[in-house]
């Protein structure tokens, strides 16, 4: 009887002790499921109206911020769960090879030099460089802009790009932000400002520049949007694309298209076939 009783009190012990031990763990560097409390860290711009932008009240808005958190709940985190970090165009690859975010979604366009450092989900949009101009300006083609001031920001090869190639006559304009470009283009001081439609489309779109500017609507180039993710990592670039698919088949991915860019007449593509150009 009594080495029964001890025993008994033995397993009791046992059975509290891991029970303590489970209730105790939980993701703390964002690679789990996030069921058990954790965060998940997530790579997007600050500074992008439309796509990624940290707003006045502390909050987080645009299609880059959607995409994510539709992603990051397929992935079982909630919005509170997430803990969005700035990641800049030349910190990106760096961010994730440093295992700082777990995906960057950032206006972050797949190119083969790209891919050697970092695996790609998606594409989840195809964006085009494009020209923003003034509501009653007749600039409707590339060679339109011969003559004209056309501005993009410094280190860009957007406008370059166009004088080089198309209207060499052009009188290129760098600004140090896509935002002086666009307050030029309000005052007069450029014609035209040039980058990808989604980028110019979601200036346009903030509330004191509403209707007074259009997009051309000219191709100028592909740019497929994907998700970043640590080289190597292919489970999280499967349940990615997994979300990704889902977004788009649900008609999410379209809601969130329109919301960030529709003020500005952004004729979006349809959604990429996801997976297609990544491999």
């Amino acid at each position: 009887m009594k080495l029964r009783k001890v025993t008994a009190v033995a397993a009791t012990a046992l059975v509290l002790s891991l029970a303590a031990t489970a209730c105790g763990s939980s993701d703390k560097d964002g690679s789990g499921s996030g069921s058990g409390g954790g965060k998940i860290k997530v790579g997007i711009k600050f500074d992008q109206p439309g796509l990624g932008l940290k707003q006045p009240d502390g909050s987080f808005a645009g299609f880059d911020v959607d995409v994510a958190t539709y992603v990051a709940g397929q992935l079982g985190y909630k919005p509170a769960q997430i803990e969005w970090v700035e990641t800049k165009s030349a910190d990106r690859e760096n961010a994730l090879a440093r295992g700082d975010v777990k995906f960057i979604a950032a206006s972050y366009s797949i190119n083969d030099e790209r891919k050697q450092k970092v695996d790609f989900a998606g594409p989840y949009l195809l964006a085009h460089q494009d020209l923003l101009v003034k509501k009653a300006s007749t600039i409707a083609k590339g060679t339109d802009l011969n003559g004209k001031k056309l501005c993009s920001v410094t280190g860009s090869t957007s406008a370059q790009n166009i004088h080089d190639s198309i209207a060499p006559k052009a009188n290129l304009r760098e600004y140090s932000g896509y935002s002086e470009c666009i307050a030029g283009l309000q005052s007069g001081a450029v014609d035209a400002v040039t980058t990808d439609d989604s980028i110019l489309a979601g200036f346009a779109s903030q509330d004191k520049y509403k209707g007074q500017f259009k997009l051309a609507g000219l191709k100028l180039s592909n740019e497929n949007y994907g998700i970043g993710v640590k080289k190597g990592d292919s489970a999280t670039v499967t349940k990615i694309n997994t979300a990704l698919e889902k977004m788009v088949s649900s008609g999410a991915w379209q809601t969130a298209v329109t919301k960030n860019f529709g003020p500005a007449g952004y004729k979006n593509e349809p959604a990429p076939k996801i997976g297609d150009i990544v491999k």
